[in-house]
């Protein structure tokens, strides 16, 4: 006999379906139908259908030689049935007062032959300790921790949210308006129907929607992906007064955030409404957090108990049974629940009474007045419908005709959300009606009835739920808005219309978006600013269309546009490199003002789509102006774009960079490397031709950019843009930097001051073994000669080694300042005797010879700062 015990988030529920698995039988009680079918489908998986059975009050599915039964904890064995293993979960439910005297019950007699283990809160050990001495208790910690995270407003709330409200009311207001700023949300309330209440969390759960509002019922039997519970209130009506949530249901309900390793958070809506119902911020009170965060709540002091096997002499005797009171002090008289005040209702009927001849008819009735009020519209109302019903039975059975009846005039799919509720709720009763042989004689016929009709209301719930909760253009927008536009899956159609991820949100009249006429006046801001977004492409693609069709093959090349070889269009520098400016032809000049304005535009778009490459260059222009960079780095980035992507390291000036800066060249794109400073993302064969296409680099280009090429001037007059000469060849930038950074790993590797550097991986480039030398000479590493063998000696030839010493610096360095602490020396004078550690004069300056290249740097930050 074990109690596990512990918080939500604990794996209590995961290790009672190991130690049902372990067992040759076993059942399984659990406060919820869909609970139950959840943890169903998980043994099924495992045991096979044949084996494992499901039985609730609604639906049973028992085949012949199942040994392992997934319960309502109404619905299980009260004994244990003789299996061997028994659990009950969530038995802190015993306290609850319509249902707890059924979990008390099982907690005291539902036993296994091998293993019986109470799941629940570690409220529960005291009455544990005191009801069932031999249980022996584990407390398990949660897995992720849960945090206060204060009050926020419902447009604040971070995604994968989920909003807990107490009133159907309140749930549609919180879902309308995540509808319509956040793009819908999955609506779940205790009156669904497991299969809708199942579809709505799939909507949640497969990121279709961020958002989910519920009833309090999502603090038990739901495992969502929820990082946030959100109260939209903190007080709630429990059948019989307005009160506030105690500690532990709160913590029920915010325990649903940080599921297994992920932590969570909970915290409040700020505009909601007290318990007074005034309008204000709600808030947890300190103790409530720190109870809800260390999982510190009273102990239960008492459960719920009834008797579960009254007499049914007669309908008094049955009705003295269920009120009497019970023995022990641990254990209260549960309050009167539904069943009880229906059967009171029903013995004062005129004529009832009478007919209760023996007691098969009086357990009969109370059996009729057991049947679950799934409508929850009250005693009076309910009992009506026991009483028309027990009208049927004390006769003998329900007819087939008279059972199909109802159940057709429930399948209706017309009406509202509320409406729907409602018939799902009415054919529930009639499921529960159906499970019953004593009741119904045609049992498994009527039973697929009400589930074929459950199933088609459920849809046509979900679908509702949907159409009004769930604006699927707004959803598709919000999660892209802040995506990179190149990942979306952005259409324009042959007529104009723009649609977003298979969505239309607008079309493009000429040049101009126009947004869809059908999107209400909430959504029209969020379509222009998704359009806003996508318009650059949308435009570009239009653009190309257009120049394909009327101007045919466009091609870039020495600074223009071209067609069959002819200009249409010259490219003037400007400001930035890559957006030179665009003049139309002279010869053009004859078109109408109207027409050039449009041919003009729709080259510029055509131009801006063909310029796409060189964004690597263009985020270098826009952190030219980033006043965070600071003037150094400013500067040298100017030095960059001037160069079209690549400048010598020695004339860069990159010595008056502070180290702290050089990361917001790393941010950019910027490589620094041993001679050279370069952008890897230019160094391509696409970025490289358009350059020179718009006149923005004069020099020549390697068409595919290879990694090693010859040239004929070992000089490397002529070179391509992005090369270093090596000997009778040349190597691209960064390849040569791969080079440049294995020589010095191998220096660092080495433990004297000579080295060998393995010429692989340049020969593995193409780079000769004679152009190797002169590469690496370029950046400070100097070949030794090998030692020759004596005359007559034999052996492999002795390896190659290097040494290093550093090539020019970037700059001229700065004066040294005469900060170091002084040395010390014995003796007296300014090194020794009272004058001893202080520091000396500083020491003049001396006069530069020329200028360098370096104060022109500096010049040129001053005149940037």
């Amino acid at each position: 006999m074990k109690a596990v015990l512990g918080p939500t988030n604990t794996g209590k529920t995961h290790l009672a379906i190991e130690r049902l698995c372990a067992h040759s039988s076993g059942a399984i009680g659990f406060p919820l139908r869909l609970l139950a079918r959840e943890v169903y489908d998980k043994v099924r998986a495992i045991k096979g259908d044949s084996s494992v059975a499901l039985i609730t009050g609604e639906e049973r599915i028992e085949p012949r030689h199942a040994r392992w039964l997934l319960c309502t904890a109404e619905a299980m064995p009260r004994d244990g049935g003789g299996l061997a293993f028994v659990a009950l979960d969530e038995a802190q439910l015993s306290a609850d007062p319509e249902r707890g005297h059924v979990f008390t019950d099982r907690l005291l007699h539902a036993r296994g032959r091998e293993e019986t283990m109470l799941l629940g809160s570690a409220t529960l050990e005291p009455m544990v300790k005191a009801l069932v001495p031999e249980a022996e208790i584990v407390n398990r910690p949660r897995f992720s921790t849960l945090r206060h995270a204060g009050s926020a407003k419902l447009s604040r709330i971070p995604p994968r949210s989920a909003v807990v409200a107490f009133s159907s009311e309140q749930v549609y207001a919180v879902a309308e308006m995540l509808r319509r700023f956040r793009g819908g949300a999955a609506v779940v309330m205790g009156a669904l129907s497991p299969e809708t209440r199942n579809r709505q969390v799939e909507l949640f759960q497969s990121g279709e929607v961020d958002y989910i509002v519920a009833t309090d019922a999502i603090g038990m039997g739901l495992n969502l992906d929820v990082t946030h519970v959100a109260f939209a209130g903190l007080s709630k009506f429990d059948g019989h007064r307005q009160r506030r949530l105690t500690p532990a249901e709160m913590a029920q309900i915010a325990g649903r955030a940080g599921r297994h390793q992920k932590d969570g958070t909970f915290g409040t809506l700020s505009g909601g409404r007290s318990e007074a119902g005034s309008r204000g911020t709600i808030e947890f009170t300190p103790e409530e957090i720190y109870a809800i965060e260390e999982h510190r709540f009273a102990p239960l002091t008492r459960l719920f108990w009834r008797e579960a096997q009254p007499r049914y002499d007669d309908i008094d005797t049955l009705i003295g049974d269920l009120e009497a009171k019970p023995d022990a002090p641990q254990l209260a008289p549960a309050p009167e629940a539904i069943d009880l005040k229906v059967l009171k209702r029903l013995a004062d009927e005129p004529g009832i009474a009478d007919t209760l001849t023996s007691p098969a008819l009086v357990r009969r009735l109370w059996d009729a007045c057991s049947l679950p009020d799934f409508r929850q519209q009250g005693a009076e109302t309910h009992s009506r419908f026991v009483l028309r019903l027990w009208q049927e039975l004390q006769r003998g059975y329900l007819g087939a005709d008279y059972a199909a009846a109802k159940i057709a005039e429930l399948d209706n799919l017309n009406g509202d959300i509320d409406t729907l509720q409602g018939r799902i709720a009415a054919v529930r009763s009639w499921a529960y009606i159906a499970q019953r042989p004593d009741w119904l004689l045609a049992k498994e016929e009527m039973a697929g009835r009400a589930r074929a009709v459950e199933g088609r209301l459920s849809d046509a719930l979900h679908q509702r739920l949907t159409e009004r909760f769930v604006n699927r253009r707004t959803s598709v927008l919000m999660k892209t808005m802040g995506k990179d536009a190149a990942l979306l899956k952005v259409e324009l159609t042959e007529d104009g219309r723009v649609l977003v991820e298979g969505e239309t949100i607008g079309q493009l009249d000429g040049f101009r978006f126009v947004v869809d006429a059908q999107a209400g006046h909430a959504d029209r801001k969020l379509l222009l600013a998704a359009a806003e977004k996508h318009l650059p492409q949308l435009l570009a693609q239009k653009a190309q269309r257009l120049a394909a069709s009327e101007l045919g093959e466009l091609t870039l090349a020495d600074g223009q546009i071209e067609r069959d070889g002819r200009a249409i269009a010259l490219l003037h520098p400007s400001k930035d490199a890559t957006r030179p400016r665009l003049e139309l032809a002279k010869e053009l000049g004859a078109l109408t003002p109207p027409e050039r304005a449009r041919l003009a535009e729709t080259l510029a778009l055509w131009l801006e789509a063909e310029l796409a490459p060189l964004a690597p260059l263009r985020k270098l222009e826009e952190a030219s102006r980033d006043p965070e960079a600071g003037s150094e780095v400013r500067a040298l980035l100017l030095q960059l774009i001037a160069g079209a992507g690549t400048i010598k390291r020695a004339n860069a000036g990159l010595a008056h960079v502070p180290k702290e800066k050089r990361h917001y060249l790393r941010r950019v794109g910027v490589t620094i490397g041993s001679l050279d400073i370069f952008v890897p993302a230019l160094l391509k064969p696409a970025p490289r031709r358009l350059l020179k296409a718009i006149g923005a680099d004069r020099r020549p280009v390697q068409q595919t950019m290879a990694a090693v090429i010859a040239i004929d001037s070992p000089g490397g007059r002529g070179l391509p843009a992005g090369y270093r000469p090596a000997g009778n060849q040349a190597i691209r930038l960064d390849l040569a930097e791969r080079l440049f950074r294995a020589a010095h790993d191998g220096r660092g590797a080495a433990h004297g001051r000579r080295f060998r550097i393995d010429p692989a991986l340049g020969t593995s480039m193409g780079l000769a073994e004679q152009s190797f030398a002169p590469l690496l000479r370029e950046a400070g590493f100097r070949p030794v000669g090998a030692r020759v063998l004596p005359e007559g000696a034999f052996g492999p030839p002795a390896p190659l080694l290097w040494e290093w010493r550093p090539p020019r610096p970037d700059g001229p360095r700065p004066e040294r300042q005469d900060h170091a602490r002084p040395m010390r020396h014995k003796g007296k004078g300014p090194r020794g005797g009272p004058d001893r550690g202080k520091r000396p004069p500083p020491r003049p300056a001396p006069e530069p010879s020329r200028p360098a290249e370096g104060n022109v740097f500096a010049a040129l930050a001053d005149l940037i700062r």
